[in-house]
């Protein structure tokens, strides 16, 4: 068996998160921290507000960071995450990677959704999300083509890549540079 090996000062993570579209036709679809209206937006249906590309954002900086899974820190069955504002819930795991000596560099997310059309909303996600990270986001749409749940447009998933690096590394070789 091999040690185990850091390497130069960089982590990869990844996140992936699945919500079921809600009942409630009052809930409010959330995606990157972006309330989405219009175009057939239906709320997903979870714990919190059910942000599904912060929550595989998260994932992605608690995998990079060695940390575990949102469900170890913020378990959907602890009453004070009811309702939570996921953007509040990715601050606090970068402040959690933070602690444990990793900045993220970048993030970059796929949301797969039959719909609503999300193109129109990509760029605001990128931002509320890197002012969150303090890091580079990009967030991309796609559609399932009428395969599986999300292709019956039954709700929406959205997978995360996250890179890390030491905190002292980050303004030299390992990603450093304006943000």
């Amino acid at each position: 068996m091999s040690p185990v090996h850091d390497g130069p000062g960089l982590r990869v993570g990844q996140g992936i998160d699945v919500h079921p579209f809600a009942d409630d036709p009052g809930r409010p679809l959330v995606l990157g921290g972006v309330v989405i209206t219009g175009d057939g937006a239906q709320g997903l249906a979870g714990h919190s507000d059910a942000d599904a590309v912060c929550h595989a954002v998260a994932d992605a900086v608690l995998g990079a960071a060695g940390l575990g899974d949102l469900g170890r820190h913020m378990p959907d069955t602890d009453p004070a995450w009811a309702g939570a504002d996921s953007l509040d819930i990715l601050r606090r795991v970068v402040a959690l990677a933070a602690a444990a000596g990793w900045v993220p560099v970048n993030a970059d997310c796929t949301v797969v959704a039959e719909r609503p059309r999300l193109a129109p909303h990509t760029g605001a996600m990128c931002d509320r999300l890197a002012a969150v990270l303090g890091a580079p986001v990009n967030v991309k749409a796609t559609r399932a083509e009428g395969l599986g749940a999300l292709g019956r447009a039954e709700g929406i998933a959205c997978t995360a890549v996250v890179l890390l690096a030491r905190a002292t590394d980050r303004g030299g070789d390992a990603g450093g540079g304006s943000r």
